[in-house]
Order: structure tokens, then C-alpha cells, then sequence
């Protein structure tokens, strides 16, 4: 696993420019990228959650873009659509930002359902399909969307579909009085988050994510914590407090995150903590809870802590 702790190592490194503290929601942006999957971002303005996506596309040398959600946007406006060309007399394809490696799709609550959903099929198959055409997108594609949590007015709550296809929801929460300075200081020594060029990341090449990857993928799973795993997500779907709980996507998520997890600890085999860590990012956004347990002021992770403790670990 020595290629997935340097590059974790490294990238924890070049991240830390830009970004002060936030260690364990980087971290986790980082396992996205091991898996391949989607991520969710979730925290109030201001918490640098552009600024770290911004700077992951840098360090990996991916094609970034970014689609500012508003209830007017439409799902051409982020697919494309074909355009007649009057020199040629021909309808060609004028390309939307979804064509693109990492797309951040900010305060995607924002937009209505219909454009919502022009992104199911790119996030499940990585492709598109535009006036019955299908059109590929990068092999790298991802989705790094991100939500404000505490302003409801005009937004659309997203459908179970979607949120099932994030890998994870990263929750951001405000930095301690030590980063908070920290941050202040930087801007005071002319760090501008706009000028990315000028922070002179280090990078990473294609090849060594896609290494990355492999071995990340090449983790060992022992049969009893694939009983685990599978334990852990029908416990969701019995629990009192909640009426929808995980599918078989969480459980395949939950196994894969949790090796990203083992691989950047330098394991090529998957431990119980390992499972343990990944659970709350990838069940939390997938649990619907009953009315009652709302009211009661519980939340999608006290559920996933309760399992936890419920269930036995495997020796």
C-alpha cells in the first residue's frame, strides 16, 4: 500500500496550502478520489468547501468546472445541447460544464428537481444523453456538490435517487480559534484563494491516482466483515426511528470507502475500525427518519452510532 499512504501523505501536505485545519474533511474528499465516487459537501457559507475542491482538481491536474446552482437553471445549462450552425447548415453539440473531470455543483439545492436530475445518469454511468444521443464523459468524472444545511427558503430538498448515488455527505464544521487565526494571517501575508497558480502545488500525476486506485480496490475483505457490513445496513431498515433505510448501493459504498480507509492507513486488508469510521459519511444522507424521531431532535448519525453499538464486531 506504499503508493496510496505517499499519495495520501502528499496530497494531505499540498491541501493544508490553502486549506488550515478541516483534517478530517479532507481526508475524506481524499477517499472520494481513491474510490471514484461522488461527494456531497455539506456546511454554512464561508467554510472554504470551494476552495477545497478547487485545489483537489489542482493537485491531481483534473479539468475543473463549476455550475452555480439558481432556481432558474435548467438541465441544458449544464449538459449542453445541440445548436443549429447556420455556416454549415448542421446541428452540433455545444458542450456543457458536465464534460469536464471534477464538476462542482455549488448550493445544488438551489436548483429545481428537473436540472436535479440531469445529473443521475452522468453521476451512475458517467455519460450523458443528449436528444437521444449518448455521449461519454471523462473516466475521471466526479461530482463534488455542495448544500447550505440551515437555509431552507427556496430550496429543493434532493430526492432519495440522488443522494443515494454521493458516496459520502462530509459534513464542515467551523475551524477552532488556533485555525481561525491562522486563516486570518495567511490572507494578511497575501494569500488570495482566486490565484491558485501562486500557491505552487506539487502535483499528481494521472497515472499515480489511477495506481492508487488499483491498490486501493486490491484490499482484502475476510467473508465475516462482508456479514458485518450487510448487518450494519439491514440494521437501517429495521430501526424504529427510521422509515427508509440503506439499499445494497450503501452497502457496496460502505465496503469500499472503508478499504480507501485501509489503504491509506498502509493495510492491504480491511479491520472492523476501518468500517466503523466510514459508516456515519456514508449512511447519514441515505437514512430517512420517522416523524416522531425528528421531533425528538435525533438525527441520521445518533441512528448510525445506535447500530454501531448494537451490532457485534467480528474477531
Amino acid at each position: 500500500m506504499n503508493k496510496v499512504t505517499e499519495l495520501a501523505a502528499h496530497v494531505r501536505g499540498e491541501l493544508s496550502k490553502a486549506v488550515v485545519g478541516q483534517r478530517e474533511s479532507l481526508d475524506q474528499l481524499l477517499l472520494v478520489m481513491l474510490v471514484g465516487g461522488h461527494a456531497l459537501v455539506e456546511g454554512v457559507p464561508g467554510l472554504a468547501k470551494t476552495l477545497a475542491v478547487k485545489a483537489l482538481a489542482h493537485i491531481f491536474q483534473l479539468k475543473f468546472q463549476r455550475v452555480q446552482c439558481t432556481p432558474d437553471l435548467m438541465p441544458a445549462d449544464i449538459l449542453g445541447a445541440n445548436v443549429f450552425n447556420l455556416s454549415t447548415s448542421a446541428f452540433a453539440l455545444h458542450r456543457g460544464p458536465i464534460f469536464t473531470d471534477l464538476l462542482l455543483v455549488d448550493e445544488i439545492n438551489r436548483t429545481p428537481p428537473r436540472t436535479q436530475s440531469a445529473l443521475l445518469e452522468a453521476m451512475e454511468e458517467k455519460q450523458v444523453t443528449i436528444d437521444g444521443t449518448r455521449h461519454e464523459l471523462s473516466k475521471s468524472f466526479a461530482v463534488f456538490a455542495t448544500q447550505n444545511p440551515v437555509e431552507f427558503e427556496g430550496t429543493y430538498p434532493l430526492p432519495e435517487a440522488q443522494l443515494d448515488r454521493f458516496l459520502v455527505k462530509i459534513r464542515i464544521g467551523y475551524p477552532d480559534a488556533e485555525q481561525e487565526a491562522q486563516v486570518l494571517q495567511n490572507y494578511q501575508d497575501g494569500f488570495d484563494p482566486r490565484d491558485l497558480q501562486r500557491m505552487n502545488f506539487s502535483t499528481v500525476p494521472l497515472e499515480a491516482l489511477l495506481a492508487a486506485q488499483q491498490e486501493t480496490a486490491a484490499v482484502r475483505v475476510e467473508p465475516a466483515l462482508l456479514r458485518y457490513i450487510v448487518t450494519l445496513v439491514a440494521r437501517t431498515r429495521n430501526s424504529t426511528a427510521v422509515s427508509l433505510g440503506a439499499s445494497p448501493r450503501a452497502a457496496i459504498s460502505l465496503m469500499l470507502f472503508a478499504k480507501a480507509i485501509a489503504a491509506t492507513e498502509g493495510r492491504d486488508y480491511l479491520i472492523p475500525d476501518d468500517i466503523k469510521f466510514a459508516a456515519p459519511p456514508i449512511l447519514r444522507h441515505r437514512l430517512v427518519l420517522k416523524p416522531e424521531a425528528d421531533l425528538e431532535g435525533m438525527s441520521a448519525d445518533q441512528v448510525v452510532r445506535e447500530i454501531l453499538r448494537s451490532v457485534e464486531v467480528p474477531k
